[in-house]
């Protein structure tokens, strides 16, 4: 495994990347504590998967990614207030028996923000609702540069057996949201557990959203050599490898974005555009790619789970690239994009770039 130097505290984003090696994904439990699958369940909230892969094997994932129905996540968008969550039957059924994660509009840095996931509550609140409020919180931030606004952070966890009513704390927070919290938000909402019935939610009026996927084909690219060179391995310094991992890593983006940078008739004047594909021209071919995407409100487990059905579909030694982006990212300013290559002819091998924040 390998990382970049760690940079200046000045220089945002950061990115890591690890080269190594995944076992065959076991079909009834993920290796949740190896990479790269460690690094896709500790997103928060996925906002956005691509998959991009030849165009030639894109049958052999459409049995089992794009036409299961069952697999494709769905989600509901709800106006609530923070009270309207901690009630009791919507409180019960979803929070202290079922599983669900929840995640309110607005970003961090200017607005109030709340998320639930795992049973813990965490409220981004500005200094007047913080103080109106009168919960016990930590600033929010990094020190020396909160600016004249500071933002606090509460957090509750919902599931404690302190957190009912009647108990002094949880009451607490109830006082909050009559008296200070109490503005309705419009919520994104993914339920892992069985829908009770009757449906707490119902009554709030929810609209319910599915990520369809997006396919995108027809992408006549310039492929650069991606197998990952012999010399990264013998390079003590790991400058090879921060040249592998810096060009590749562009390359894919730019495929992710359908850049006509990467398109194999581009001929645009270099007066304009500067990039070329990696590596010697002699050595870079042309190939047929296809992108597919989901986007909404998307639990890790869910995206660690298709990359997993993924890797079980395709031949061992197809390469493919596989990219998630946060809702964090988004929302909340922090967090990380993932993204993870199989290089071709590397049966097992792996290449993840980590692209975060401060958080």
């Amino acid at each position: 495994m390998f990382s970049f130097p760690k940079p200046s505290v000045y220089q945002t984003p950061n990115c890591f990347v690890t080269y190594g090696t995944m076992s065959y994904p076991n079909a009834n439990q993920l290796p949740t504590k190896a990479k790269p699958w460690s690094t896709l369940l500790s997103q928060d909230y996925v906002h956005k998967i691509d998959l991009v892969l030849p165009e030639a094997l894109l049958h052999l994932v459409k049995e089992s990614i794009l036409d299961a129905i069952a697999q494709i996540p769905s989600y509901q968008r709800v106006i609530m207030t923070l009270g309207q969550v901690l009630e009791h039957d919507f409180f019960t059924q979803y929070i202290k028996i079922g599983n669900i994660m929840m995640l309110s509009e607005g970003k961090v840095s200017t607005d109030n923000v709340f998320s639930i996931r795992d049973g813990k509550l965490m409220m981004y609140l500005d200094k007047e609702t913080y103080e109106r409020a009168g919960l016990v919180g930590k600033p929010h931030g990094v020190k020396g540069a909160r600016g004249l606004q500071p933002r606090w952070v509460v957090e509750y966890d919902l599931r404690s057996p302190s957190a009912l009513h009647g108990k002094k704390g949880f009451d607490r927070l109830v006082y909050a949201c009559k008296n200070a919290l109490t503005t309705p938000t419009t919520w994104v909402f993914y339920n892992f557990s069985k829908t009770p019935s009757p449906d707490p939610l119902a009554q709030h009026h929810p609209t319910k959203y599915t990520s369809n996927p997006a396919l995108v084909q027809d992408l006549v690219t310039k492929i650069p050599p991606l197998g990952v060179p012999s010399a990264v391995l013998a390079d003590q310094t790991r400058q090879e490898l921060d040249e592998y991992a810096t060009e590749i890593y562009e390359w894919l983006s730019l495929v992710r974005l359908e850049s006509p940078r990467v398109a194999a008739a581009d001929n645009i004047d270099p007066y304009l555009s500067t990039y070329t594909v990696p590596g010697n021209p002699s050595e870079s071919n042309e190939d047929r790619l296809c992108k597919i995407s989901w986007q909404g409100f998307i639990p890790p487990s869910w995206a660690a789970n298709t990359l997993a059905e993924l890797i079980k579909a395709l031949p061992p030694k197809a390469w493919f690239s596989f990219s998630t982006t946060p809702f964090t990212r988004v929302a909340m300013g922090y967090g990380a994009d993932c993204t993870i290559m199989r290089p071709p002819n590397s049966p097992g091998d792996y290449v993840l770039w980590e692209i975060r924040g401060h958080e």
